[in-house]
């Protein structure tokens, strides 16, 4: 097998951006309104997030490229989040992934089904 997932590979630290649960959600609420939300905006779309886990998320999202950070001057401070042209192009396969498992939610779930009612 010549395929190796090497420790090193930069392409395994944006895959395990990417592979956290929250940050599918977070992806998928900039791209589905298509317009900047504030952090309550996307707590209140992303139902079991803490706020510290939305935080890391938006920091590493905004680390790579994947989106933008926007404060607003005001009191109190209004910061926004957006997608930005990466994060839009990586919409495209977090989308895809959003929509093969609404489409196989079922089978999936009658999977685990099965699976769980087998006789040992």
């Amino acid at each position: 097998m010549d395929t190796k997932y090497a420790k090193a590979c930069p392409s395994r630290t944006v895959m395990d951006v990417l592979a956290n649960k929250w940050t599918l959600y977070v992806l998928g609420l900039l791209r589905q309104y298509e317009r900047p939300l504030r952090f309550t905006e996307l707590r209140r779309g992303v139902e079991g997030v803490t706020q510290k886990s939305l935080t890391q998320v938006l920091r590493n999202l905004e680390r790579d490229g994947l989106v933008s950070r926007t404060i607003y001057p005001t009191i109190p401070p209004r910061v926004e989040y957006a997608l930005t042209d990466l994060g839009r192009d990586v919409g495209a396969l977090t989308g895809a992934i959003a929509d093969w498992s609404k489409a196989n939610a079922g089978r999936v779930q009658a999977a685990r089904a099965a699976y769980d009612n087998r006789p040992d």
